[in-house]
């Protein structure tokens, strides 16, 4: 099984400009390298039959991705309209700015298989391919966020899977997305 970075992943976890709250220590090329060539402590079933989590101990300095939302910094937390990527559409997303978050234990990542990618318009050279990837203290997946869910629903032309909306997932991503939030360096 080959498993390759897709350009989606690679400038949401590789950005030109390094950022505190993105993949550290590593390359693009590098990631990818590890994910090929060591085993994931675990492998998960996705929110779709072609989705796949690869969970691996972190071996790098990357930090937690999601921070619990406390008294104490809730006044740091900023928001805004924005879009993934030129085609998509603007959505509201929110983060803290001012906050440092613990090392991660784990890196997951995320996969697609090569026909789901193929119908989203990406075509790889392999049998998965990376489109993110969670920074976590536990071996298992974060809830994925309520406007990611919407989005899949809306289908491929706005940036989803096509995956139609599951509402306990939903109301189970709410849960957790109203009280943790990402953040920002």
């Amino acid at each position: 099984m080959r498993i390759v970075l897709t350009e989606f992943a690679r400038t949401r976890l590789f950005p030109r400009e390094s950022r505190r709250n993105t993949i550290r220590d590593i390359t693009a090329k590098q990631f990818e390298a590890h994910l090929n060539a060591h085993p994931p402590v675990a492998v998960l079933d996705g929110y779709a039959p072609f989705c796949k989590l690869h969970v691996h101990r972190n071996w790098t300095s990357t930090r937690c991705m999601a921070v619990p939302i406390t008294d104490a910094n809730r006044h740091l937390l900023r928001s805004d309209y924005e879009a993934r990527t030129r085609e998509e559409l603007p959505v509201l997303v929110r983060w803290f700015e001012g906050v440092d978050a613990p090392v991660a234990e784990y890196l997951v990542a995320i996969l697609y298989d090569r026909a789901q990618l193929a119908r989203e318009g990406t075509v790889i050279d392999a049998d998965w391919g990376v489109v993110g990837c969670l920074y976590t203290m536990t071996p298992e997946e974060l809830p994925m966020a309520p406007i990611t869910m919407l989005r899949n629903a809306l289908g491929v032309e706005e940036g989803g899977s096509g995956v139609p909306l599951d509402r306990d997932a939903y109301r189970r991503s709410v849960a957790f997305w109203s009280t943790h939030a990402n953040w920002r360096g």
